[in-house]
């Protein structure tokens, strides 16, 4: 729906989502996908999470490849989120904006895997 509505209508209503635009990390191509956003002192927070699968979304790969990217329109730099201290004080802002992240992470963390953090600061 964030698609065709041009960013203006949502699959996830009371959400703050926006088309994600990435470049294939491996064939260059330009991708689209609706994620969930948090704001953090001037950047944005996206979670890499893909409902707790075992695996990461592929637009996580794009952006590692490619950080220069897209939210909504606007230009940013993708940066994940490494710092143990960092991460901890993420996790709750965006766990306000979406209460299912705690539960990706469980299910996550099962298979082994650490959900990313991206920040995307303003271009």
């Amino acid at each position: 729906m964030l698609r065709l509505s041009g960013g203006r209508l949502s699959a996830s209503p009371g959400l703050p989502t926006a088309l994600l635009q990435t470049r294939g990390a491996k064939t260059g191509r330009s991708w689209s996908t609706g994620v969930i956003y948090s704001h953090d002192d001037g950047a944005v927070i996206v979670i890499a999470s893909q409902a707790g699968y075992p695996g990461n979304p592929s637009w996580y790969y794009n952006l590692r490849a490619h950080p220069d990217v897209r939210l909504g329109g606007h230009a940013f730099l993708a940066e994940e989120v490494a710092d143990d201290v960092e991460r901890a004080r993420l996790w709750p802002l965006a766990d306000r904006v979406f209460p299912g992240f705690a539960t990706y992470r469980r299910e996550a963390g099962a298979y082994g895997r650490s959900v990313p953090i991206i920040r995307l600061t303003p271009r």
